[in-house]
């Protein structure tokens, strides 16, 4: 039995009671429970969010197993992120969900440490893998270099630093800094937010900095370089740009929102029961927060996984028993291309010029970057060395209908 792991603060609202060293389950959560109503409603919220929970992140799995066109070094980060809330939906709420049918917890003090520890580091697991996935989709989109579809190294990298950051801050609790008891009305489990001492609260405080703000600061920081680069190329680009600075503005305020819903409210929620007065927060208050930080299990794969055209494509070609359209899932897989080239401006000196384009190169696009770096340089001699072409001459290639395209042109002065 595990005892010095757990919060033994909580008075008559534990859900067990404490008699010769043994644990006694008793029939409610005290004075600090729900009414049978609010039990009830609690119940219908986890029974929804367990099986929505499931069912997108098992669909998820399915479409990355079944198409290889997704199986690309960002789409790993995003599957670390359905594992984890999929282990949610199995190993923690079935438990809770179970426990708010009675009115009180069912599986004793030790199934409280393990609801506890588990939830927390799969919750953790989420969130800095989201922080991951947002600093690797910044430098990918600014990085100099060609993206390398076939290098999986760093996702795996960062989805390793993803699991070991989480054991490492959920570990603690277990060994003696801070616990894991019930929280709310007893019907969940989690870090003992309630008692006032010094280990505890520089428990809760290095919690709240490193698990909560910390990600959410790399998240801010990361889409606001990528949209702040989009927004400089959309200013000389044509009207596609800059819808597509629209689509992906709003899916980062998505983003954003979303993770400030499930998570901050949970947060402010913790510090409240660890610095406030005992009795400032109810159990209909407490349970809310725990409510909304279970919903990001179903939010995560609408918001990352059918929001994203080939994941959408992909999951169109499953209902439909098909396979996805080849050519867009070719434009939505290829990495970033880049050309580079040397063209002699008015001084007489060569100028180094680095072409970069999303989607796969075409005659057509190199023929058009050529113009539009002829545009920014400043008049030159007759004769302008030809750009390095990675791809067949013109007249070997069939004709195909121009399609706008981003295009990215650095100059450096030689």
């Amino acid at each position: 039995m595990i005892v010095s792991n757990v919060s033994l603060s909580c008075g008559v609202s534990c859900p067990w009671g404490v008699s010769d060293g043994k644990t006694v389950v008793t029939q409610g959560g005290g004075s600090g429970s729900l009414s049978p109503t609010g039990h009830l409603v609690v119940a219908v919220c986890l029974g929804f969010i367990g099986t929505f929970g499931f069912l997108n992140n098992l669909l998820v799995l399915t479409l990355f197993c079944r198409y290889h066109t997704l199986r690309s070094p960002i789409n790993v980060l995003l599957l670390s992120v359905c594992v984890s809330d999929l282990l949610v939906c199995v190993l923690g709420t079935p438990f809770s969900f179970a426990a708010a049918t009675q009115g009180r917890w069912l599986i004793g003090r030790a199934g409280c440490v393990w609801y506890g520890f588990i939830n927390s580091c799969l919750g953790i697991v989420s969130l800095i893998s989201l922080a991951v996935l947002s600093y690797e989709r910044c430098c990918t989109m600014l990085c100099r270099m060609q993206a390398d579809g076939t290098d999986f190294g760093t996702a795996v990298a960062g989805v390793c630093f993803s699991w070991v950051y989480a054991l490492a801050w959920t570990l603690p609790p277990l060994l003696g800094w801070s616990s894991y008891g019930p929280e709310g009305p007893g019907t969940t489990c989690s870090v003992d937010w309630r008692t006032q001492t010094p280990n505890n609260i520089s428990y809760i405080v290095c919690l709240f900095t490193f698990c909560l703000l910390l990600p959410f600061s790399v998240i801010m920081y990361s889409y606001g370089k990528l949209l702040s680069a989009i927004k400089q190329v959309s200013n000389v680009s044509t009207a596609v740009t800059r819808r597509r600075e629209q689509r992906v503005l709003v899916m980062v305020v998505t983003m954003v929102a979303c993770y400030l819903l499930c998570w901050l409210p949970y947060g402010v929620a913790a510090l409240l029961a660890t610095f406030g007065p005992h009795n400032l927060l109810t159990p209909e208050v407490t349970i809310v927060p725990s409510l909304l930080a279970k919903t990001s299990t179903v939010l995560n794969p609408v918001i990352y996984i059918y929001m994203n055209r080939q994941f959408y494509r992909c999951f169109k070609a499953l209902l439909r028993c098909s396979s996805p359209d080849r050519s867009s899932s070719l434009k939505a897989s290829s990495p970033a291309t880049k050309t580079l080239g040397t063209v002699r401006n008015g001084n007489g000196h060569d100028a180094p010029v680095v072409l970069a384009s999303v989607g796969p190169p075409t005659p057509t696009d190199s023929a058009n970057s050529s113009l539009a770096v002829a545009d920014d340089l400043p008049p030159s001699p007759p004769k302008i060395p030809p750009l390095v072409q990675s791809t067949p001459p013109l007249q070997t290639m069939p004709t195909a209908t121009p399609k706008p395209r981003l295009t990215l042109v650095a100059h450096y002065d030689g």
